[in-house]
């Protein structure tokens, strides 16, 4: 799903083109990688990220409770 953010202009390039999109945002424990699914704005012109507080506040529990863990992860689904 894209929606144009018009409203919001980047604050690295100044870019006007902001959408919402899917990324992967990587947590790192000891070797293993688990990547997490997440809808962010997303300047189409430089790359810079812009992220909801409850989506932060979800991806740092998260990464607390797999850096915490002592089993291994398959898939993890962040859901809003």
């Amino acid at each position: 799903m894209r929606r144009s953010h018009a409203f919001a202009k980047c604050i690295i390039c100044n870019s006007g083109n902001i959408n919402l999109k899917d990324v992967q945002e990587e947590v790192s424990r000891g070797n293993d990688i688990v990547r997490v699914p997440v809808k962010v704005l997303v300047c189409d012109s430089c790359g810079e990220r812009y992220y909801e507080r409850i989506t932060l506040k979800r991806l740092e529990d998260l990464e607390e409770k797999i850096l915490n863990s002592t089993f291994f992860i398959l898939n993890i689904y962040l859901i809003d």
